[in-house]
């Protein structure tokens, strides 16, 4: 690139030179272009403002003709009577106005004093107050449709007015006047970029999308047109200041302006206008041309950043040739270099690959350790539940025993009777011993199968369980104890039918655990009762058990299900029986709580209903 350097001084100084008339130059288009193209966007956002407003007004403007051929308008300024008939004029003027959604309407006469108006509930009605100074009613008396814009006298909210003459035939009675809320056209265009002005007349600005410039004027007003503008009240209690605005250069489609801010500096917008000659306004549309100062960095960025671009792809195609001489040279060089870190990217990879390998060995060997664990946890929990089981049979094993001998006492004395009365010959008596034999050993029977089916070992299988047979079941298995004790027991399902998801044997071991706990408990009390009940609620069934012991004592409440924790005397249990119950309603999808009562113990074990069972499954 010897040959491209700029040795000399005067060199580089015209290189600068007609790089800086190359870059105004293409400023200079590019402004010109991006103002026309700013002018076009602006230019459509005017006319659709100006379309907007046209509707706005359009809306309202046939609607004051139509209420002065009203009869009832024209027969009230004939003859206006009493305070009933200005009522009646009144909330009639109020329903009209609530239909058209106009701010206000209201009836003044041939003076310009207002008799009815739709307001007249507020605080400050319209009524007895006099608009004959308004531009809309003059016009109005001459026979034509006033137009007019302002803030009210009254209420002090910008409004436009329109108003037509009441005629009798040819004779002017009074006028009809309806303001509209134009508030929204400034809420509607607010989130624009450009900002939107509309003047009056006199250059006055009374909507904007710029609250602070409202009721200021474009460019300075003179003293008489001040006045002129003081004395109509058509913005009464507004300073009317001039925004300090002043003109850059005019062109065909617009003109730019320059605008000074309160913090000192200033931006420089495109001022466009239409007119609007059936409401006598100019609208106005001001657009920030701040972004053609950024077309124009950018457009000059990328056109030297193109020469600088071309001065070194010529500059690379020069040193191609002696590049390509260069590139030879290190061509055997780097490939050399190339087959070395081949040759150890493949030795690392080997290596890691190996690592890899091991590490997936050791973490299979860890996740069938895991598996091994799992299920050896499996064994010991199902393990756990059935010793639990068999301890809650040793437990009971005195009342069995004694439930048991009973039936024997009395089978064997049934027997020897009747053998004494088949020897007399009484074969009725006998017979009659012989079932009663019968029915004993029908309750034995009764009384094995109980204990044989809560011994077996479940399978864990959840299955449709009828709650009434998996309660009476546990009260068969402890009826001795509970007879021993001289518990009461009061069992309420509802329904009657009520069917739960669960596994029979294991639901009976968790009956069995908490009416067994209730009923040691309650060893000390004078009155021994259990209440039982069960409740559906959708999904869910809801089983209290309930005894009238002492209860549990609140410090011990949150422990009461862990391993090992018993409030029981010494011998009485390990303090697993809650904690296996858990354990068991947790793997059936239920749970079991203890709540706070005012009387003994409540627990609480919630289950799923076996209608949603089935639909789940």
């Amino acid at each position: 690139m010897r040959f491209l350097a700029i040795r000399s001084t005067s060199g580089w100084i015209t290189t600068l030179a007609v790089m800086m008339l190359v870059l105004f130059g293409v400023s200079t288009v590019t402004y010109k272009n991006g103002l026309q193209d700013l002018a076009d966007e602006s230019s459509v956002q005017l006319d659709l403002f100006v379309l907007y407003l046209r509707g706005v007004l359009g809306k309202y403007e046939s609607l004051p003709e139509l209420l002065a051929r009203d009869k009832t308008l024209v027969g009230f300024l004939i003859n206006p009577g009493g305070q009933e008939r200005i009522d009646a004029l009144n909330r009639y003027l109020q329903t009209i106005n609530d239909i058209s959604n106009a701010s206000d309407t209201y009836l003044v006469d041939r003076d310009g004093l207002t008799i009815a108006a739709s307001n007249w509930q507020e605080e400050r009605p319209f009524i007895g107050r006099n608009y004959s100074y308004r531009p809309y009613f003059q016009q109005a008396m001459q026979g034509g449709l006033g137009r007019y814009f302002a803030l009210g006298t009254t209420s002090s909210k910008r409004g436009y007015y329109f108003a037509y003459p009441v005629r009798l035939e040819r004779e002017i009675l009074g006028a009809v006047v309806i303001k509209i809320d134009i508030d929204s056209v400034e809420e509607s265009w607010g989130y624009h970029d450009a900002i939107f002005l509309v003047t009056d007349t006199e250059d006055v600005i009374f909507l904007t999308t710029r609250p602070e410039w409202r009721f200021r004027t474009i460019g300075e007003l003179s003293p008489r047109v001040l006045e002129l503008v003081k004395k109509s009240r058509r913005y009464p209690g507004a300073e009317i200041t001039a925004i300090p605005m002043q003109r850059v250069q005019d062109y065909q489609f617009g003109k730019v302006i320059s605008l000074a801010h309160e913090n000192g500096r200033s931006s420089t917008m495109l001022q466009q206008v239409r007119r609007m000659d059936e409401a006598g306004w100019d609208v106005h549309i001001l657009t920030d041309t701040g972004r053609l100062r950024e077309q124009i960095v950018a457009t000059n960025v990328m056109v030297g950043i193109a020469i600088i671009a071309s001065y070194l792809l010529l500059a690379l195609f020069l040193q191609r040739q002696r590049r390509v001489a260069e590139r030879k040279r290190f061509e055997e060089r780097t490939r050399q270099a190339l087959q070395q870190a081949n040759e150890q990217l493949e030795s690392r990879v080997q290596e890691r690959t190996m690592e890899l390998v091991e590490t997936n060995r050791v973490l299979l060997l860890e996740i069938q350790e895991r598996k091994n664990t799992e299920e050896a946890l499996r064994r010991t929990r199902t393990e756990l539940i059935q010793a639990a089981k068999m301890a809650t049979l040793g437990q009971l094993s005195a009342g069995i025993n004694h439930e048991l001998n009973q039936p024997l006492a009395a089978i064997r004395s049934y027997a020897d009777n009747a053998r004494q009365f088949l020897e007399k010959g009484r074969s009725v008596e006998a017979v009659w011993n012989m079932a009663q034999i019968s029915e004993l050993t029908d309750r034995m029977a009764q009384i094995g199968i109980q204990l044989k089916e809560f011994s077996r070992k479940s399978s864990g299988k959840l299955e449709t369980v009828p709650l009434h047979g998996a309660v009476d079941g546990a009260l068969e298995l402890l009826a001795s104890t509970i007879k021993k004790h001289g518990v009461a027991i009061e069992v309420s399902i509802e329904p009657e039918h009520l069917e739960v998801s669960a596994n029979q044997v294991l639901l009976q071991q968790v009956l069995v655990n908490i009416l067994n706990n209730a009923i040691q408990a309650m060893e000390d009390r004078d009155q021994r009762a259990i209440v039982i009940q069960a409740r559906c609620d959708e999904q869910r069934v809801t089983i209290s058990v309930q005894d009238s012991g002492p209860g549990i004592a609140a410090e011990h409440q949150k422990r009461i299900f862990d391993p090992f924790f018993t409030t029981k005397k010494p011998g009485q249990g390990l303090g697993l029986g809650l904690t296996i119950s858990k354990r068991i309603l947790k793997e059936m999808s239920g749970d079991i709580t203890i709540l706070p009562s005012s009387q003994g113990a409540l627990f609480v074990i919630s289950l799923l209903s076996s209608s949603h069972y089935e639909t789940a499954a």
